[in-house]
């Protein structure tokens, strides 16, 4: 039986992983994990807060899905999205989901996530 999601996996274009970092460590504030020998060698990162674990794989031809997304819950909402807003990553609040507070950003490859509480 399923319990939990382990992780999600976004895709990248190759080279992009430099970007992937300032993104995700220094803005999202997110920890880098090593990923094991023989997956390092395809390239691309993976991240982690808390349980949240995103992996982002380099995808050659890469096309930023529009509307897919991982929806990550966050604490401090108003102030998550300051510091995105403060940090250049674009913050797009969306009032469409009844009784949350909700926005989404994209990070410097485009890919779309959301951040809930």
């Amino acid at each position: 039986m399923l319990a939990a999601v382990d992780h999600v996996q976004l895709a990248a274009p190759p080279g992009s992983e430099d970007l992937l970092r300032a993104y995700y460590v220094g803005v999202l504030g997110m920890t880098e994990i090593p990923k094991p020998p023989v997956l390092a060698a395809r390239g691309g990162c993976w991240f982690r807060a808390g349980a949240a674990e995103l992996h982002l794989g380099i995808e050659e031809g890469f096309t930023p899905a529009r509307k897919a997304h991982p929806g990550l819950r966050v604490t401090d909402i108003r102030a998550y999205a300051d510091r995105l807003d403060a940090l250049g990553a674009p913050v797009v609040w969306d009032e469409g989901l009844p009784g949350r507070l909700r926005f989404s950003s994209r990070d410097p490859v485009g890919n779309r996530l959301e951040f809930l509480v």
